[in-house]
Protein backbone atom coordinates (compact mmCIF):
# COMPACT_ATOMS: atom_id res chain seq x y z
CA UNK A 1 0.00 0.00 0.00
CA UNK A 2 1.13 3.60 -0.85
CA UNK A 3 1.65 5.25 2.31
CA UNK A 4 2.88 8.11 3.83
CA UNK A 5 5.53 7.85 6.35
CA UNK A 6 4.36 10.28 9.12
CA UNK A 7 4.78 8.36 12.63
CA UNK A 8 1.84 10.09 14.44
CA UNK A 9 -0.41 8.93 11.47
CA UNK A 10 0.30 5.35 11.86
CA UNK A 11 0.07 5.88 15.59
CA UNK A 12 -3.25 7.07 15.28
CA UNK A 13 -4.18 4.66 12.34
CA UNK A 14 -3.13 1.95 15.00
CA UNK A 15 -4.76 2.90 18.01
CA UNK A 16 -8.33 2.67 15.71
CA UNK A 17 -8.06 -1.09 15.44
CA UNK A 18 -9.93 -3.49 17.50
CA UNK A 19 -7.08 -5.23 19.91
CA UNK A 20 -8.93 -8.25 20.33
CA UNK A 21 -8.75 -10.77 17.14
CA UNK A 22 -12.35 -11.77 15.63
CA UNK A 23 -13.47 -14.83 13.95
CA UNK A 24 -16.69 -13.45 12.26
CA UNK A 25 -19.21 -15.24 9.89
CA UNK A 26 -20.83 -13.16 6.99
CA UNK A 27 -24.12 -12.55 6.23
CA UNK A 28 -25.95 -11.98 2.79
CA UNK A 29 -28.19 -9.10 1.96
CA UNK A 30 -32.28 -10.16 1.06
CA UNK A 31 -31.95 -7.60 -1.49
CA UNK A 32 -29.37 -7.97 -4.52
CA UNK A 33 -29.36 -4.25 -5.00
CA UNK A 34 -28.21 -3.98 -1.88
CA UNK A 35 -24.43 -3.57 -0.37
CA UNK A 36 -24.14 -7.09 1.17
CA UNK A 37 -23.77 -7.12 4.90
CA UNK A 38 -20.54 -8.94 5.74
CA UNK A 39 -17.89 -9.38 8.50
CA UNK A 40 -14.34 -9.92 8.08
CA UNK A 41 -13.88 -13.55 8.62
CA UNK A 42 -9.98 -13.36 9.17
CA UNK A 43 -8.56 -12.35 12.53
CA UNK A 44 -6.93 -8.73 12.53
CA UNK A 45 -4.74 -7.68 15.55
CA UNK A 46 -2.57 -4.53 14.95
CA UNK A 47 1.17 -5.12 15.18
CA UNK A 48 3.27 -3.38 17.93
CA UNK A 49 6.97 -4.78 17.29
CA UNK A 50 9.14 -3.15 14.53
CA UNK A 51 10.19 -6.22 13.46
CA UNK A 52 8.93 -8.72 10.57
CA UNK A 53 6.31 -10.53 11.99
CA UNK A 54 4.46 -13.07 10.00
CA UNK A 55 0.39 -13.33 9.65
CA UNK A 56 -1.02 -16.58 8.44
CA UNK A 57 -4.24 -16.75 6.12
CA UNK A 58 -6.41 -18.87 4.04
CA UNK A 59 -8.03 -18.08 0.78
CA UNK A 60 -9.39 -20.34 -1.58
CA UNK A 61 -8.35 -23.04 0.11
CA UNK A 62 -4.37 -22.46 0.26
CA UNK A 63 -2.05 -21.45 3.09
CA UNK A 64 -1.02 -17.79 2.76
CA UNK A 65 1.96 -16.59 5.11
CA UNK A 66 2.90 -12.57 5.14
CA UNK A 67 5.36 -11.26 6.41
CA UNK A 68 4.84 -7.93 7.63
CA UNK A 69 6.68 -4.88 10.15
CA UNK A 70 4.83 -1.81 11.36
CA UNK A 71 7.92 0.58 10.31
CA UNK A 72 6.17 1.18 7.07
CA UNK A 73 2.52 1.70 6.48
CA UNK A 74 2.55 -0.59 3.13
CA UNK A 75 4.52 -3.76 5.42
CA UNK A 76 1.24 -4.37 6.96
CA UNK A 77 -2.43 -5.86 6.34
CA UNK A 78 -4.82 -3.83 6.80
CA UNK A 79 -8.75 -4.59 7.31
CA UNK A 80 -9.25 -3.34 3.81
CA UNK A 81 -7.07 -6.08 2.31
CA UNK A 82 -8.58 -8.70 4.13
CA UNK A 83 -12.14 -7.69 3.26
CA UNK A 84 -11.25 -7.49 -0.52
CA UNK A 85 -9.55 -10.36 -0.24
CA UNK A 86 -12.68 -12.62 1.23
CA UNK A 87 -14.90 -10.59 -1.52
CA UNK A 88 -12.88 -11.68 -4.02
CA UNK A 89 -12.78 -15.39 -2.69
CA UNK A 90 -16.75 -15.20 -2.24
CA UNK A 91 -17.63 -13.75 -4.97
CA UNK A 92 -15.60 -15.68 -8.11
CA UNK A 93 -19.21 -16.11 -10.21
CA UNK A 94 -19.21 -12.68 -10.11
CA UNK A 95 -15.92 -11.71 -10.63
CA UNK A 96 -14.14 -14.25 -12.30
CA UNK A 97 -10.73 -13.54 -12.16
CA UNK A 98 -9.12 -16.56 -14.26
CA UNK A 99 -7.04 -15.24 -16.95
CA UNK A 100 -7.23 -11.51 -16.33
CA UNK A 101 -5.63 -9.20 -16.25
CA UNK A 102 -5.24 -7.69 -13.20
CA UNK A 103 -3.47 -4.59 -11.37
CA UNK A 104 -3.39 -3.80 -8.07
CA UNK A 105 -2.23 -0.24 -6.86
CA UNK A 106 -0.73 0.38 -3.55
CA UNK A 107 -0.22 -3.51 -3.15
CA UNK A 108 1.71 -3.19 0.34
CA UNK A 109 2.32 -7.02 1.68
CA UNK A 110 0.79 -8.25 -1.67
CA UNK A 111 -2.08 -10.09 0.23
CA UNK A 112 -4.65 -9.09 -2.43
CA UNK A 113 -2.62 -9.63 -5.32
CA UNK A 114 -1.81 -13.45 -4.10
CA UNK A 115 -5.45 -14.42 -3.80
CA UNK A 116 -5.95 -13.01 -7.08
CA UNK A 117 -2.98 -15.34 -8.50
CA UNK A 118 -4.21 -18.32 -6.81
CA UNK A 119 -7.83 -17.60 -8.48
CA UNK A 120 -6.05 -17.39 -11.95
CA UNK A 121 -5.51 -13.75 -12.89
CA UNK A 122 -2.43 -12.91 -14.49
CA UNK A 123 -1.61 -10.14 -11.95
CA UNK A 124 0.47 -7.12 -11.77
CA UNK A 125 1.45 -5.66 -8.00
CA UNK A 126 2.42 -2.22 -7.94
CA UNK A 127 3.72 -0.23 -5.09
CA UNK A 128 6.48 2.55 -3.74
CA UNK A 129 10.26 1.12 -4.43
CA UNK A 130 10.53 1.44 -0.72
CA UNK A 131 7.86 -1.65 0.00
CA UNK A 132 8.96 -3.49 -3.10
CA UNK A 133 11.41 -6.09 -1.56
CA UNK A 134 8.81 -7.23 1.45
CA UNK A 135 5.98 -7.40 -1.70
CA UNK A 136 8.17 -9.05 -3.75
CA UNK A 137 9.01 -11.77 -1.32
CA UNK A 138 5.50 -12.56 0.37
CA UNK A 139 4.31 -12.91 -3.41
CA UNK A 140 7.36 -15.41 -4.46
CA UNK A 141 6.70 -17.48 -1.62
CA UNK A 142 3.08 -17.72 -2.11
CA UNK A 143 2.74 -18.43 -5.69
CA UNK A 144 5.24 -20.21 -6.82
CA UNK A 145 2.81 -23.30 -7.72
CA UNK A 146 0.27 -20.75 -9.20
CA UNK A 147 -0.42 -21.07 -12.87
CA UNK A 148 0.56 -17.03 -13.61
CA UNK A 149 3.53 -16.18 -11.93
CA UNK A 150 2.68 -12.55 -10.99
CA UNK A 151 4.77 -9.17 -11.54
CA UNK A 152 5.93 -7.06 -9.40
CA UNK A 153 6.70 -3.29 -10.24
CA UNK A 154 7.25 0.25 -9.48
CA UNK A 155 4.28 2.64 -9.38
CA UNK A 156 4.06 6.01 -8.25
CA UNK A 157 0.86 7.91 -8.12
CA UNK A 158 0.31 10.24 -11.15
CA UNK A 159 4.29 9.77 -11.69
CA UNK A 160 5.69 8.32 -15.33
CA UNK A 161 2.14 6.41 -16.16
CA UNK A 162 2.43 7.32 -20.15
CA UNK A 163 6.35 6.19 -19.99
CA UNK A 164 6.17 3.06 -17.64
CA UNK A 165 2.60 1.41 -17.93
CA UNK A 166 1.81 2.53 -21.79
CA UNK A 167 -2.29 2.16 -22.77
CA UNK A 168 -1.24 0.56 -26.14
CA UNK A 169 0.35 -2.27 -24.51
CA UNK A 170 -1.32 -2.04 -20.46
CA UNK A 171 -4.99 -2.80 -20.35
CA UNK A 172 -6.59 -4.03 -17.69
CA UNK A 173 -9.68 -6.17 -16.38
CA UNK A 174 -9.42 -5.39 -12.48
CA UNK A 175 -7.79 -2.86 -10.63
CA UNK A 176 -7.82 -3.70 -7.13
CA UNK A 177 -7.11 -1.13 -4.72
CA UNK A 178 -7.01 -1.51 -0.74
CA UNK A 179 -7.15 1.08 2.25
CA UNK A 180 -5.33 3.59 -0.26
CA UNK A 181 -7.63 6.41 1.14
CA UNK A 182 -5.91 7.46 4.30
CA UNK A 183 -5.11 11.00 5.49
CA UNK A 184 -2.46 11.73 3.29
CA UNK A 185 -1.84 14.67 0.28
CA UNK A 186 -1.81 11.95 -2.77
CA UNK A 187 -5.20 11.59 -3.10
CA UNK A 188 -5.03 13.65 -6.13
CA UNK A 189 -2.63 11.60 -7.76
CA UNK A 190 -4.26 8.51 -6.63
CA UNK A 191 -7.50 9.86 -8.44
CA UNK A 192 -5.47 10.45 -11.56
CA UNK A 193 -3.91 6.89 -11.37
CA UNK A 194 -7.11 5.42 -10.93
CA UNK A 195 -8.37 7.50 -14.07
CA UNK A 196 -5.43 6.66 -16.05
CA UNK A 197 -5.46 3.15 -15.70
CA UNK A 198 -9.70 2.59 -15.51
CA UNK A 199 -10.32 2.16 -19.66
CA UNK A 200 -13.77 1.61 -20.85
CA UNK A 201 -14.71 -2.77 -19.84
CA UNK A 202 -11.92 -2.39 -16.80
CA UNK A 203 -13.47 -2.84 -13.30
CA UNK A 204 -12.14 -0.83 -10.02
CA UNK A 205 -12.23 -2.52 -6.79
CA UNK A 206 -11.67 -1.06 -3.97
CA UNK A 207 -12.31 -1.58 -0.36
CA UNK A 208 -10.90 0.87 2.22
CA UNK A 209 -11.57 1.37 6.30
CA UNK A 210 -13.44 4.88 6.29
CA UNK A 211 -11.31 6.75 8.98
CA UNK A 212 -11.31 10.45 8.64
CA UNK A 213 -13.56 13.12 6.31
CA UNK A 214 -11.18 12.79 3.64
CA UNK A 215 -12.26 9.41 2.65
CA UNK A 216 -15.63 10.58 2.38
CA UNK A 217 -14.68 13.38 0.19
CA UNK A 218 -12.40 11.20 -2.34
CA UNK A 219 -15.13 8.73 -2.59
CA UNK A 220 -17.48 11.63 -3.77
CA UNK A 221 -14.39 12.70 -5.92
CA UNK A 222 -14.70 9.00 -7.32
CA UNK A 223 -18.25 9.52 -7.89
CA UNK A 224 -17.98 12.11 -9.68
CA UNK A 225 -15.72 11.01 -12.31
CA UNK A 226 -17.23 6.75 -12.34
CA UNK A 227 -19.94 5.13 -12.37
CA UNK A 228 -19.46 3.72 -8.79
CA UNK A 229 -21.40 1.54 -6.56
CA UNK A 230 -20.70 0.27 -3.25
CA UNK A 231 -20.82 -3.73 -2.97
CA UNK A 232 -20.24 -4.87 0.68
CA UNK A 233 -20.26 -2.92 3.92
CA UNK A 234 -18.35 -4.41 6.73
CA UNK A 235 -19.76 -2.29 9.55
CA UNK A 236 -17.89 -3.43 12.72
CA UNK A 237 -14.50 -2.37 11.04
CA UNK A 238 -15.99 0.06 9.16
CA UNK A 239 -15.08 -1.10 5.45
CA UNK A 240 -17.00 -0.42 2.52
CA UNK A 241 -16.04 -2.01 -0.92
CA UNK A 242 -16.96 -0.22 -3.91
CA UNK A 243 -16.78 -1.03 -7.85
CA UNK A 244 -15.86 1.40 -9.89
CA UNK A 245 -16.34 1.71 -13.91
CA UNK A 246 -16.42 4.06 -16.65
CA UNK A 247 -19.10 6.45 -17.02
CA UNK A 248 -21.31 5.51 -20.41
CA UNK A 249 -21.41 9.08 -22.42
Amino acid sequence: MQRATDCQAVEEAACEEPSDSENCTSTAESNSDSPVILKILQNWTPTVSHYFDKEHYTYAGQHIVIQESIEHYGAVVWPGALALSQYLESNQERFNLKDKKVLEIGAGTGLVSIVASILGAYVTATDLPEVLENLSFNISRNTHTNTHKPEVRKLVWGEGLNEDFPLSTHHYDFILASDVVYHHTALDALLATMVYFCQPGTVLLWANKFRFSTDYEFLEQLSNVFDTSILAEFPESNVKLLKATVREN
